[in-house]
């Protein structure tokens, strides 16, 4: 499909876009509660793939939503950077909001059934656990997950170091 859509297949594009267009909206709302931000970066992300500017390679990226997913909330970093991240962000971030709602990534943790891995998450703290979903699950890097999250990056770092030391002894 993406290949029909950077030849120009305008019908293509529609496709994708009703495919994938609820579900890119959806995630990025869990990061960012300001509509109006969210439904400009769906829209840059979708002009962007439309435009050809970001291009899927297959062997580079693995499947076609985490592509998306990766564009989209590196857009809405952009984004959020632009109008003074730190202050906005605190803010902005709806995981706050809906801090007793489980996401789509702890939804499928607590399916795991290989080892304790869904336990072991779950125990870490909520600094931790945070740091591990923006990094590992999310695919952002530590100076994006540090302007998501309201931290320096050294303390990125330092939280990551953290949570896989305790994941390890937990999983060992």
């Amino acid at each position: 499909m993406l290949g029909r859509i950077t030849a120009g297949d305008r019908s293509a594009f529609e496709a994708f876009y009703r495919r994938y267009a609820t579900w890119l909206l959806l995630r990025l709302r869990y990061r960012c509660a300001d509509g109006a931000v969210v439904d400009d970066v769906v829209q840059e992300t979708f002009l962007a793939v439309w435009r050809g500017t970001a291009r899927y390679r297959e062997q580079d990226t693995g499947d076609v939503p985490g592509w998306l997913w990766r564009i989209g909330s590196r857009r809405l970093v952009d984004s959020l950077r632009g109008h003074g991240a730190r202050q906005r962000l605190a803010g902005l971030l709806a995981r706050r909001r809906f801090a007793d709602a489980p996401s789509a990534e702890e939804q499928v943790l607590l399916g795991v059934e290989h080892g304790d891995l869904a336990g072991a998450l779950a125990r870490l703290s909520p600094e931790l656990r945070a740091v591990v979903q923006a990094t590992v699950l999310d695919g952002l890097s530590t100076a994006e997950a540090a302007v998501l999250l309201g931290i320096p990056a050294g303390t990125v770092k330092t939280r990551a170091m953290r949570a896989r030391r305790q994941l390890r002894q937990e999983l060992a």
